[in-house]
């Protein structure tokens, strides 16, 4: 039996913005009855160009209505240009973490906020890229490389937990596993180098980027994070108000505070929890 936070069972049992939105400026319809798990998304902007209503449809799991409710809050006062930015991973820290067999429900409300905002913009459906990998659910290689390269996969089963490509007759397994193995097996020259920060600047970048990028999020869950010393790749942290309570609080520090860090500013950084 699958473990879900309070949050998850929040947005299961009590979800926000059900429905569809009347006169809708972005309309995203994904997934199919077929797969078990389909969602549609609309949304309306405001006359600054800012989502103030949000809402969705959904047939699935608990895990799908709790991600499809939480996307539908975190959209709610964005602009399109901030809502394009959010992730599956930021759907599911939103809900304070997902079992790893339920992570295609993130995937799933990423993709539709992706039609819909194609929607908005007149750019029609979005075309098929790459060739159909898994035929059963109709995963192309494409959209495998993208979930292996965001999520940072290793194993089929991890892919299968994100976009159910190879859930189903599993001859699509041996192609799964070369993107796996091409995937992991870059070389680091083929990403271009950075340049080396001095420790100033690799503290002064970190602090910008808690700042920026991931205080915000923590503050809306009554949350925050202090930046308490810098030590080589170490990045030593406290966290306050309802992260420090937060039994998904390691979850959050590795897989999204980490994550942004080693994105935004170096990728040895390791984060560190200080009591």
């Amino acid at each position: 039996m699958w473990e879900y936070t309070d949050k998850v069972k929040d947005h299961f049992l009590n979800p926000r913005n059900v429905g569809a939105v009347d006169d809708p400026d972005g309309v995203g319809e994904v997934g199919s009855m077929a797969c078990g798990d389909a969602l549609k998304l609309t949304f309306k902007l405001d006359e600054n160009k800012r989502i103030k209503e949000a809402k969705f449809q959904t047939f699935g799991c608990a895990s799908a209505i709790a991600s499809s409710s939480a996307l539908t809050e975190m959209l709610i006062g964005k602009t399109l240009e901030e809502a394009e930015k959010i992730t599956n991973d930021d759907i599911a820290d939103y809900l304070g973490g997902l079992p790893k067999e339920k992570m295609h429900c993130s995937v799933l409300g990423r993709d539709a906020l992706e039609k819909a905002i194609y929607c908005y913009r007149g750019e029609g459906e979005k075309e098929i890229d790459g060739n159909i990998v898994c035929e059963c659910f109709g995963v192309t290689d494409k959209e495998i490389e993208r979930t292996v390269a965001e999520n940072r996969l290793t194993t089929i089963e991890e892919v299968t937990h994100y976009i159910k490509a190879g859930g189903g007759c599993e001859k699509c397994h041996e192609d799964i596993q070369k993107i796996l193995d091409a995937f992991n097996n870059k070389t680091p020259e083929a990403a271009p180098a950075k340049k080396e920060l001095t420790n100033i600047q690799k503290i002064r970048l970190i602090e910008e980027t808690l700042d920026r990028e991931i205080k915000p999020a923590l503050q809306k869950d009554g949350g925050n994070i202090e930046l308490i010393d810098v030590d080589g790749s170490r990045v030593l942290v406290k966290l306050i108000g309802t992260c420090a309570t937060c039994k998904a609080s390691q979850l959050t520090l590795k897989n999204y505070v980490e994550i942004r860090l080693q994105e935004m500013v170096s990728t040895d950084l390791v984060v560190e929890e200080v009591k």
